[in-house]
């Protein structure tokens, strides 16, 4: 079921990496927000989710060479690939379909450009959205869809 290396730094999770995954800050409000909107617009309930802060989710920054002490990307893996930055948030939307795939349209920007953008956005983000004290309870929705 579970397609993640075995090492005693990656937890044993009932991950099934042909479900699309996203995992985000818990604590940041804009990323959390993410997450309720893809909630609402994953009809088919393919997306999968987990916390940076979780086992799963520092083990997968790590494998990802993404820092695991802060969090400025979110991170999707869609049928196998892994995604950071901008990019992960138009693969997210590609893979929903029509018509949230039009953000393919922001693979127009050079990728230095996105980069740039994400990171104004992300290194910004507690001070324009907020941040919680810890992660909050999820829903009932997304407590059978957040695994680690």
């Amino acid at each position: 079921m579970t397609d993640l290396p075995e090492s005693p730094d990656f937890p044993r999770q009932a991950y099934n990496a042909r479900q699309p995954l996203i995992v985000f800050d818990g604590v940041c409000v804009f990323c959390s927000g993410f997450v309720q909107l893809i909630l609402r617009l994953d009809r088919e309930k393919r997306f999968r989710f987990a916390t940076a802060q979780s086992p799963l989710g520092q083990a997968l920054f790590r494998l990802h060479s993404l820092p695991t002490d802060d969090y400025d990307s979110n991170l999707a893996i869609i049928d196998g690939a892994a995604f950071t930055k901008l990019d992960s948030f138009v693969a997210v939307m590609a893979a929903l379909g029509w018509p949230w795939r039009a953000a393919k349209a922001l693979l127009i920007l050079p990728r230095p450009l996105r980069d740039w953008l994400y990171d104004r956005v992300a290194k910004n983000r507690y001070a324009l959205f907020g941040r919680k004290d810890s992660c909050e309870i999820p829903s009932a929705e997304l407590r059978e869809r957040l695994i680690g």
